[in-house]
């Protein structure tokens, strides 16, 4: 019989286990005996768990959906895996694919994307490409900490820049600033919006909830760096944790608005496949006093499941609790002159590249 005592958390580290995806048949991996699963018994604590980076060769970089619930139909993931480490992450169950874990494998054994602006170009210089914004962030951050060496998403950004493509970037990482130049030139022509992600102010939380993501205070400041700039900039409050973050809906919207954002967002937290289990652990290390109460709420909204993956409710949920959110972001939108729409971006300046990397001249 396994214990029922809580996971004790890791430090820098969101979830608390290596969960692994029976649905792909992966094995669970366990203690084989060997003197090394015994090394932190002798010389003491474990070693830290270190990132690692294996290079990945995709064939094509765009990928596209039809989901009603969003509003593009085109992203751009950089890098698979993400080292922000969010337990909430609905992108974690997709390492399942690899036969990884979507628990400590997902934030620490990540894939990156060398050739991804070279693919870009080719896609964007197909003739029968049709222009329309691109997002980046909506999977992974393209701005998490590899990217500091990596560079993956600079030098898309750049492509499109060059191209006077329409850009949409999702993160909550104040690592773009490096790129401000860029998104600034393509603000100009109205060709770039950003949104940064602030789940909560309360540096506690954040340090467990999402453990290697920049500090609140950092992100704010990034969004009143890039209206500066002219970059149109939204804050997005997502995702919302009942009892855990909700309460701090107004407060996290005036301090956006003190930094300068335009607009608001937000989305219902969501808990597919294996993001549940350890979304479970995660509240069991650190909010055993509220963990049944916090479930309760989820299974509430998402009609008496952990997760809903209809469209059209899968990022609202249903019921009253849902309901009560929504009014209270709108309000608190128009307290602080939020409820602007986003600009719309435009496509008619694109400028197809020629596959060897010279732009058409006519």
């Amino acid at each position: 019989m396994k214990s029922s005592k809580p996971l004790p958390p890791i430090a820098g580290r969101g979830a608390p286990t290596n969960l692994r995806p029976t649905r792909t048949g992966s094995a669970e991996r366990v203690p084989d005996g060997d003197w090394l699963d015994a090394a932190a018994d002798v010389d003491g604590e474990a070693p830290r768990l270190r990132t690692t980076v294996t290079v990945e060769h995709p064939k094509t970089i765009i990928t596209r959906n039809k989901s009603p619930d969003i509003g593009f139909d085109r992203s751009i993931n950089p890098y698979r895996g993400c080292e922000h480490g969010c337990i909430y992450c609905f992108a974690r169950p997709t390492h399942a694919f690899h036969h990884l874990s979507p628990g400590l494998d997902f934030e620490s054994r990540l894939f990156a994307k060398p050739n991804a602006a070279a693919l870009l170009r080719a896609e964007l210089a197909k003739p029968n490409y049709q222009v329309a914004p691109l997002a980046i962030g909506t999977n992974t951050d393209g701005y998490q900490p590899i990217e500091r060496e990596w560079g993956i998403t600079r030098s898309i950004v750049e492509v499109l820049a060059e191209t006077r493509h329409p850009l949409l970037i999702t993160t909550k990482s104040d690592r773009l600033l490096r790129d401000i130049d860029l998104l600034a030139d393509m603000a100009r022509d109205n060709l770039v919006g950003v949104a940064i992600s602030v789940t909560t102010l309360d540096p506690k939380v954040a340090r467990t909830l999402e453990p290697r993501a920049p500090h609140p205070k950092r992100r704010l400041a990034a969004i009143r760096k890039l209206v500066d700039a002219g970059v149109p900039t939204q804050v997005n409050i997502s995702p919302i944790i009942p009892a855990i973050t909700d309460q701090e809906i107004e407060a996290i919207m005036g301090a956006a608005a003190e930094a300068g954002a335009i607009r608001a967002s937000y989305i219902l937290m969501r808990l597919p496949y294996e993001v549940a289990p350890l979304f479970r652990a995660w509240l069991d290390a650190h909010y055993p006093d509220r963990a049944a109460k916090v479930m309760h709420i989820v299974q509430d909204i998402r009609d008496g499941r952990d997760n809903d993956p209809n469209f059209f409710t899968r990022m609202k949920g249903q019921g009253i609790w849902p309901q009560l959110i929504r009014q209270r972001v709108k309000r608190a939108a128009r307290a602080h002159g939020m409820d602007r729409s986003f600009p719309r971006l435009r496509s008619d300046l694109f400028r197809p590249p020629e596959r060897d990397g010279q732009m058409e001249l006519f």
